[in-house]
């Protein structure tokens, strides 16, 4: 997926996508991680997984930290190409996550990363594409008039983002406001955060 935007000559113009997964998930009281609790058919952060890879991007990085995906049977990963980034400063909270896929992405010299989180199984690839395709520096989806993820970053402003915190995104939302494009997506923004949410929503 190529970026729009003007980029250096050692910077390729690509997109990859981050899907944020690290996290302990502690709201959830289950006998598993709330991203591995089955959801309409297949583990919740399958269908984040899969929603990516239909999307096309050049790369994809799953963010890891409180659970080892690599050794998790319930999860088709590898068939899409996914590269598992592990953060092990998780629990110093979501910023740290941000920096691990920025630091990989960097290094793939990719132009642009689009964020999104693990937990929110119903934002289809239609919205991944839309915000990934944004002319905009700073890209947000919106859902039915809400900003939620998923969220395009240029790399011009990676070095703005936290180093820890439970902001990563959201801060460089309100940082700079005026580079703010908004883009309205299909889909359902729900996260998964209680066996309260997986019911509800299964």
């Amino acid at each position: 997926m190529e970026s729009t935007l003007e980029n250096s000559p050692n910077r390729n113009d690509t997109v990859a996508a981050v899907i944020l997964a690290a996290g302990q998930g502690e709201r959830f009281e289950g006998e598993t991680h709330k991203l591995l609790a089955p959801f309409r058919g297949k583990p919740v952060l399958q269908w984040v997984i899969d929603a990516a890879s239909d999307a096309d991007f050049d790369d994809i990085y799953l963010i890891s930290g409180s659970v080892d995906f690599k050794e998790e049977e319930r999860l088709d990963i590898f068939r899409h190409g996914v590269t598992i980034v592990e953060n092990y400063n998780f629990e110093d909270g979501q910023a740290t996550s941000l920096r691990s896929a920025i630091a990989v992405a960097e290094h793939d010299k990719h132009s642009a990363i689009v964020v999104g989180l693990g937990d929110m199984p119903l934002v289809p690839s239609t919205a991944w594409r839309a915000v990934a395709e944004s002319t905009a520096q700073l890209g947000v989806a919106t859902f039915a008039g809400n900003r939620r993820p998923p969220v395009k970053i240029h790399h011009e402003l990676w070095p703005l983002i936290p180093i820890s915190g439970d902001e990563g995104a959201r801060s460089l939302l309100r940082l700079r406001p005026d580079l703010v494009n908004e883009i309205p997506c299909d889909g359902n923004p729900i996260d998964i955060d209680t066996r309260g949410d997986l019911e509800r929503w299964n």
